[in-house]
């Protein structure tokens, strides 16, 4: 019977895959978006620390903390990685040890399942206002620490065991930027009756799909929960024909059990324990006071070079949210990003290259992150040896064998303006082969199947698997960018 269901989900959930338009067109859900976001005006401006209002630099550690105890802290971490190009460092970093929420609900019109998402300010938004999960909330927020007023819908994740629950995982976050942080992505069916409150709308994964593609839409915290989608090969070839030697159809197959992959499930596991059980690595948690190479002023917190992140003080006003006005420290990157996924066709089947990638914030050490994780300013002062592998294959890809490619917000909630670059490319057949020992050409397949699990696929790399569900979906292999692709 499990098997059955199983079986049936992911039939669902490819035909929602397949729906361009859903309970409306897409062009009507951008209209209505456009009038949200002017409704939902956010105003946010930089302050000097002294101005933040709960917020204070600790006497004795020097770490940045609310009054409350609660919500997070900015303190500081020492790292040693002896092997690596920059074997040790410490820096600020955000302590949010409690764990969020973000869930989306889904629910049948017309045979099609939809997802219910939400029109959100976020305070670090680029462009103020970004379509959200249905809930999208961290421990202290939803039990109204703040004040403010309730999270709608979230009696429906709370008590998840009343409905069906398509997926329920702890994944983590930016392990650069934050120590140890987990959230709850969640997905769950309801039957009854759903009323739909201002600022929230029905779409089938279609269109979220089709969104995908646009620069700053659909925000991080939804991106992370649409890739915990079981989608499989099987369903997916049911409803979308696979009988081309493109890309596409390798993608499609790349999601079946029975397609043959470069390495099994179990070697890939192997290399992953080897990688977090290699032992050195050593992060330690020490008091933003000791941190050593930045420099605190009145207004920023910032890295001697001038490279990496800051870190800020901003005073919100925003009518929209469970709180009105706030002030709060916030991360912001000094540059965007560039995040990118290397694709090729391994005997009919799409195979992705993933890195083992080591980040101090980690809880488990390694996790598995995009062939391309970095922001190439941060490499101008090493040796052209310490820039990341494959960084310059994928800027330099010629524009045909560019898939994806966007610039899309991380979380908006603590980091301030931060984007990447989203890209997936097509790799030559003979480019780095076999690839570093840190890398490996993996299915589909195999990618869902770990992000039924904790911990083993980082975040950014979440974002792009959202990316290559759309592409397997689309009636081309390849999304023209719409900027016409970036340079």
């Amino acid at each position: 019977m499990a098997e059955e269901h199983d079986a049936g989900l992911a039939k669902r959930l490819a035909i929602s895959a397949s729906a361009k338009a859903g309970r409306g067109a897409t062009a009507d859900f951008h209209a209505a978006f456009a009038g949200l976001a002017e409704a939902m005006p956010i105003q946010v401006d930089r302050i000097p620390f002294a101005e933040l209002a709960g917020w204070a630099f600790h006497p004795g550690t020097g770490n940045l903390v609310h009054d409350t105890g609660r919500f997070f802290t900015v303190e500081s971490i020492e790292v040693r990685i002896p092997d690596a190009v920059v074997p040790g460092w410490s820096q600020p970093i955000i302590n949010q040890p409690e764990v969020g929420i973000l869930g989306i609900l889904v629910k049948e019109f017309g045979g099609v399942l939809h997802c219910l998402m939400q029109a959100k300010a976020e305070p670090g938004n680029c462009n103020g206002v970004q379509l959200s999960p249905t809930v999208q909330a961290t421990h202290s927020n939803y039990t109204r620490v703040h004040g403010g007023r309730r999270v709608p819908y979230l009696e429906y994740f709370l008590d998840a065991d009343a409905h069906q629950v398509v997926a329920d995982v702890l994944q983590s976050e930016q392990g650069s930027w934050f120590y140890r942080k987990r959230n709850r992505n969640m997905v769950i069916e309801v039957t009854g009756p759903v009323e739909v409150l201002d600022g929230f709308c029905w779409l089938t994964i279609g269109q979220l799909h089709q969104l995908l593609g646009q620069d700053n839409l659909l925000n991080m915290d939804s991106r992370t929960v649409l890739s915990c989608l079981p989608f499989t090969g099987e369903a997916l070839e049911s409803v979308f024909a696979a009988d081309t030697e493109d890309l596409r159809a390798a993608a499609i197959r790349s999601y079946h059990e029975l397609s043959p992959s470069r390495h099994s499930t179990r070697e890939v596991l192997s290399w992953i324990t080897a990688a977090r059980s290699r032992g050195d690595v050593r992060t330690r948690r020490i008091p933003l006071a000791e941190v050593t190479g930045w420099t605190r002023d009145a207004t920023a917190i910032t890295h001697d070079s001038g490279q990496f992140f800051r870190i800020i003080a901003v005073d919100v006003q925003a009518g929209s949210r469970e709180r009105t006005s706030w002030t709060q420290p916030m991360l912001e990157p000094v540059e965007v990003g560039v995040v990118a996924f290397l694709v090729k066709s391994i005997a009919g089947v799409l195979h992705v290259l993933v890195n083992a990638c080591i980040e101090p914030g980690y809880l488990d050490v390694v996790e598995l992150a995009p062939t391309v994780q970095c922001c190439p300013g941060n490499y101008a002062h090493l040796a052209p040896e310490a820039r990341p592998p494959f960084l310059d294959a994928v800027l330099d890809t010629p524009p045909e064998r560019i898939l994806f490619d966007t610039v899309l917000s991380e979380e908006g909630g603590r980091f301030f303006a931060a984007r990447n670059r989203y890209l997936v490319v097509e790799a030559d057949d003979d480019e780095h082969e076999p690839p570093p020992p840190d890398f490996r050409w993996l299915t589909l397949h195999q990618l869902v199947g770990l992000l039924r699990h904790s911990h083993y696929v980082n975040v950014q790399a979440r974002s792009l698997i959202a990316c290559l569900h759309g592409l397997s979906a689309r009636h081309s292999a390849v999304v023209q960018p719409a900027n016409g692709g970036r340079r």
